[in-house]
C-alpha cells in the first residue's frame, strides 16, 4: 500500500474511536484551565498510539506535548489540538472535535513516518476562548515550544461548508473598574460618588469612538458588576471588554484610547478607575500563508470535498495568530452542519455531536495528515510555503 492509502485505511480504522472520544469530551464540557478530562483523554489515546506524552506544560496543567520521532531526518511538523468548552453553553465552538481531529491526524500520519523520516507532535493547548489563563497558544509560542518547528496543521469546526484559513483579528481581553462611594440614593446623593456613571460614560465614549475607527475594529463588552440596590448609589462597578482589530499594531493603538476614556469617566466622576489585561496572553491576528491552504485544499479534494473560496472572512480571533506570526500554520474552517449555523450557539453545541460533525473527524483527519504527508514528501514545497509566510510576516510590519 501506498503511504496515502495506509494514511486512510488508518483513519478508517480508528474512526469509531475518535468518535466516541469526541462525545464524551462534549458530554463533559470544561472550561480555560479546567479541561482535566479532555487532556487525560486525549492524552491518554495518543500515548496509546506510542507517542512520548508529557502534561502539565507551559504553564498549562491542561496542555500537553505528544512527540513521535523517526530515525530518518525530515520536517518537525505539529497538529494543534483545542478541548476547551465555553462556559454555560458548552462546546458551541465545537473544541471536542478540534482536538479528536487532530490526534487522530497525528496518528495516521505516524504510520508511515518511520518511513518518511521526519517528526510529528500533538501540543494541546487549553483555553482557547479566554479565560482563567486563557490562550495557550501564546505561552507555547513564548516558551519556544515552536522555534525547531517547520510547519503547524489544525482544522476548525465551522458551518455547513468548508473554507480556508481567515486572516482573523488580535484581541485583547480587558477588564475595566471604577470606585466611588455608597451613599443612600434619595436621603444623601451629594454623598455619593456614582461608579455606575463612570462606567456608563465608558459605554458611551465607546459608542462615539466607533464613529472613528476603521472598519476592522470590533470593541464590544459587558457590565459584570452594576451596582448592588436602587436606592444605593454604586460604590463598585466592572466591566470586561474583548478590543480587536486585523493588526497587533492597531490593537495596541484602541487599547491607549481605552485608557484615555477610562481615565475620562474617572475624572469626571471623581471615581478612581482601572483598565488592565483580562488575562497574560493577548492574541495576536492570523497571518494565512495561501500556499500552505493550497496544499490542504488538495488533500481535500483528493477527498472528493472542496473549498468555498467565496464565503467572506468572518472577523473573529483565535490564538492560532501567535503561531501565524513565527511559522506557517493552517486552520482552515471545516463542515460540520448541513444548515448554517452560526458559533457560539446551542445550534453549533448540537451540530458538534451530529453525524455530520461527528464525520467532520474522519476528513479532517484524513486532509491535515495528507498535507503534513505532501510536506514531508517535498522538501522544496515546505521552503517555498516557509519563504511565502516570512514575505506575509513582513508585509504587515
Amino acid at each position: 500500500m501506498s503511504y496515502r492509502d495506509r494514511i486512510l485505511a488508518y483513519v478508517d480504522r480508528q474512526d469509531a474511536v475518535y468518535r466516541q472520544i469526541a462525545l464524551d469530551i462534549h458530554a463533559k464540557p470544561e472550561v480555560s484551565n479546567y479541561e482535566f478530562f479532555a487532556c487525560e483523554t486525549l492524552s491518554g489515546q495518543l500515548a496509546r498510539e506510542g507517542f512520548k506524552v508529557k502534561t502539565d506544560v507551559a504553564g498549562h496543567r491542561t496542555g500537553f506535548t505528544a512527540v513521535y520521532r523517526s530515525e530518518k531526518p525530515g520536517p518537525t511538523l505539529v497538529f494543534l489540538a483545542e478541548y476547551d468548552a465555553l462556559p454555560g453553553i458548552g462546546h458551541a465552538c465545537g473544541h471536542n472535535l478540534f482536538g479528536a481531529t487532530s490526534c487522530l491526524a497525528a496518528a495516521a500520519l505516524k504510520q508511515v513516518l518511520d518511513e518518511t523520516g521526519g517528526e510529528i507532535r500533538v501540543y494541546g493547548t487549553p483555553g482557547e476562548e479566554g479565560g482563567e489563563n486563557g490562550s495557550a497558544k501564546v505561552s507555547f509560542v513564548r516558551e519556544g515550544f515552536f522555534r525547531d518547528v517547520d510547519a503547524a496543521l489544525c482544522v476548525h469546526p465551522g458551518s455547513d461548508i468548508h473554507e480556508p484559513t481567515h486572516a482573523e483579528l488580535s484581541c485583547a481581553p480587558i477588564r475595566i473598574e471604577f470606585r466611588g462611594r455608597a451613599a443612600h440614593a434619595a436621603s444623601a446623593p451629594t454623598e455619593g460618588i456614582n461608579a455606575l456613571d463612570a462606567m456608563i460614560l465608558v459605554f458611551n465614549a465607546v459608542g462615539l469612538l466607533r464613529q472613528q475607527l476603521p472598519q476592522d475594529v470590533r470593541i464590544h463588552g459587558i457590565i459584570t458588576k452594576g451596582g448592588d440596590a436602587p436606592n444605593i448609589i454604586p460604590e463598585y462597578t466592572e466591566a470586561k471588554f474583548f478590543v480587536r482589530a486585523a493588526s497587533v499594531k492597531r490593537r495596541d493603538e484602541v487599547y491607549r484610547k481605552m485608557e484615555k476614556i477610562v481615565e475620562g469617566a474617572a475624572l469626571q466622576t471623581g471615581c478612581t478607575g482601572l483598565l488592565e489585561p483580562m488575562q497574560r496572553n493577548l492574541v495576536d491576528n492570523v497571518i494565512p500563508t495561501p500556499s500552505f491552504d493550497a496544499v490542504y485544499q488538495r488533500s481535500l479534494a483528493s477527498l472528493g470535498e472542496s473549498l468555498d473560496l467565496d464565503c467572506g472572512h468572518p472577523l473573529g480571533s483565535s490564538d492560532v495568530g501567535n503561531v501565524s506570526q513565527v511559522i506557517p500554520v493552517i486552520q482552515p474552517m471545516i463542515r460540520i452542519s448541513d444548515v448554517p449555523v452560526a458559533g457560539h450557539t446551542l445550534e453549533k453545541c448540537e451540530a458538534a455531536r451530529s453525524e455530520t460533525g461527528l464525520r467532520s473527524i474522519s476528513v479532517g483527519a484524513k486532509a491535515l495528515a495528507l498535507t503534513a504527508l505532501e510536506l514531508i514528501e517535498n522538501p522544496a514545497l515546505l521552503k517555498q510555503i516557509q519563504a511565502d509566510h516570512r514575505a506575509a510576516v513582513k508585509a504587515q510590519q
